[in-house]
């Protein structure tokens, strides 16, 4: 007798044996996972990202099947079970079908509302097999779990009862995988991915050379050497307009700005990097200028040139902005391994800076702002307790694309007035809080302020600020009409489907255009800062050249980088 077995054969057990009701729930997660969010997605991440969805509804469906049985509820004759199991499947495989027909239709729905060039198919073929390779990858870690949960249960069941033993055998095998899985598999990454960007932070840029002018961040009389600055910090402090360029454009007298930045390898401690920033900002005159930005850099250390270049501009340069670095890692990594460092840099640089900015004359300090970009927001709002600086306030705060966890964001959103939407809410009068979007604020720009101002950009389209866990069984309320004018009018919410599509859209949220996603445009910045900053020398005509220019600059860096270099670059 032949006992070998053909690949076919294998592969037809291993089919035969998969549950039906899991197959069933498996397609309609598929199918919903083609649906559109909030920022476009390609064939390689939809087919991840419907392989994923397609075995967390077939493990959903076992789950089911197995509690059904567990609880010794009475089942369906076979007959009758395998009429239905065939009516299901024949459901599934339909709406499976239409749904890819529909797929092209619903990412084009979201390039349409962010203004980008419609593709003509969504290559459903290469989809379903990057799903299908997606699903078995998945399907067999969840076989080896049960494997291991088997193996512990039947050894424990000649000590215990059968019922226990299954317990214990789970819970065992959750702490042995979760304990493989966090002490070698993810410490070992993370030591690796360390190690790898701390190598590239300290790459040196041939076409940034060191800075000659004594007053720059990283010459030879700074306090801070060119080569400890990192990538990120040489970035900032060798770029930026100059004062030539910010007179000839505006037709007015101008200052350089000065930058300051101190990167990791400044000093071994956050305060210890917070004191020489003070330093090196008091050496270069940067408590003598108008505006004082204390910037919170995003993981890698970058930080938006599209903000700083702005209020650089609007200032007429007499601006000085510091910051430290935290990390090496991108924000999700920093989030994920290190998220007590950005606090403490940030809460370490605030309180340094404004210790000393607060022995300064009134009538002679600058204008004091905070700012940061994604990661860098959320913890420039733990840097400053309001309790501590209510005798003597700072001027506000620009934070663009907090993300879903920032404690003040998430306050100020969930108290929001009853009327006004959750992507861009009114906070009681508006004298203290104001969100913006592509469109402005909601506020009349003539409503009176309060002594201080904070004003959040955000974009409807960002997942990184509109991620939630809740998602999985809770519905948005930002998908409440009206929606904001870059959501696509064909999203819909699905059980633990939605929430995995916008936790996917997360990690390609800064592949959108300019003004999207998380791609904050420089235009938008410009009415940011003017509402914040309370700039009076500029008209609506020469507001809108500057955004204008400052645009034409993105998209030309842009063009010749091959990427955008407004994005949350690394972090």
């Amino acid at each position: 007798m032949n006992i070998v077995k053909s690949p076919a054969q294998i592969v037809w057990r291993y089919v035969a044996s998969l549950s039906g009701v899991g197959l069933a729930l498996g397609a309609l997660f598929f199918a919903a996972a083609l649906t559109p969010t909030l920022v476009p997605r390609s064939y390689l991440i939809q087919g991840v990202l419907a392989g994923t969805c397609f075995a967390i509804g077939y493990e959903l469906g076992v789950l089911w099947r197995w509690l059904w049985r567990y609880l010794e509820l009475p089942e369906p004759s076979p007959r009758i079970r395998s009429a239905a199991n065939v009516a299901v499947a024949v459901g599934c495989f339909v709406t499976v079908i239409l749904f890819l027909w529909r797929a092209v239709e619903w990412q084009n729905s979201i390039r349409s509302a962010m203004n980008m060039e419609l593709v003509e198919t969504a290559h459903p073929a290469k989809v379903s097999v990057i799903a299908l390779i997606t699903f078995f990858a998945l399907f067999w870690l969840a076989k080896s779990f049960k494997l291991v949960t088997s193996f512990v249960s039947g050894r424990i069941r000649r000590f215990v009862p059968r019922k226990i033993a299954n317990f214990v055998g789970l819970l065992v095998a959750v702490l042995l995988i979760w304990s493989t899985a966090t002490n070698l598999l993810i410490r070992a990454a993370f030591s690796a991915l360390d190690s790898s960007f701390r190598e590239f932070d300290a790459l040196f840029e041939p076409e940034r050379p060191q800075p000659g002018e004594a007053t720059r961040t990283g010459s030879a009389a700074s306090l801070v050497k060119w080569n400890e600055l990192g990538r990120a910090g040489r970035e900032f402090v060798a770029s930026g307009p100059t004062a030539a360029q910010i007179a000839a454009f505006t037709g007015r007298p101008a200052r350089n700005p000065l930058r300051v930045y101190v990167g990791l390898r400044g000093a071994d401690t956050a305060r210890g990097r917070a004191e020489l920033a003070l330093g090196e900002l008091k050496r270069q005159g940067g408590f003598e200028r108008s505006v004082l930005i204390v910037v919170t850099p995003t993981g890698t250390g970058w930080i938006d040139p599209a903000a700083m270049d702005t209020i650089e501009y609007l200032a007429d340069g007499d601006v000085a902005s510091v910051a430290v670095q935290y990390s090496y890692l991108n924000s999700p990594l920093s989030l994920l391994f290190q998220p007590e460092y950005g606090a403490e840099a940030a809460r370490a640089l605030f309180a340094v800076i404004y210790g000393h900015w607060t022995t300064l004359p009134k009538e002679r300090r600058p204008r004091l702002y905070l700012h940061g970009l994604s990661l860098g927001a959320m913890n420039s709002q733990d840097s400053a307790e309001l309790f501590e600086t209510i005798g003597d306030p700072i001027a506000g705060a620009l934070w663009s694309g907090s993300p879903f966890t920032s404690r003040i964001w998430r306050s100020i959103t969930a108290n929001r007035n009853a009327a006004s939407p959750a992507w861009l809410p009114e906070f009681r009068d508006g004298r203290f809080v104001r969100f913006m979007n592509q469109n402005g604020p909601t506020v009349a720009p003539s409503t009176p302020w309060g002594p201080m101002r904070v004003v959040f950009l955000q974009y409807a389209s960002d997942p990184i600020v509109f991620f939630d866990y809740h998602y999985a069984y809770q519905r948005p309320t930002w998908i409440n009409a009206p929606r904001g004018p870059d959501v696509s009018a064909e999203l819909r919410w699905y059980p633990v489907v939605t929430m995995l599509q916008i936790a996917v859209d997360m990690a390609v949220a800064t592949g959108t255009p300019l003004g999207y996603g998380h791609v904050y445009a420089p235009e938008h910045y410009v009415d940011a800062w003017v509402a914040l900053a309370n700039l009076r020398n500029w008209s609506g005509e020469a507001l809108g050249r500057l955004k204008i220019h400052l645009g034409k600059a993105a998209n030309v860096s842009a063009g010749a980088s091959g990427d955008n270099p407004y994005s949350d670059r690394g972090g």
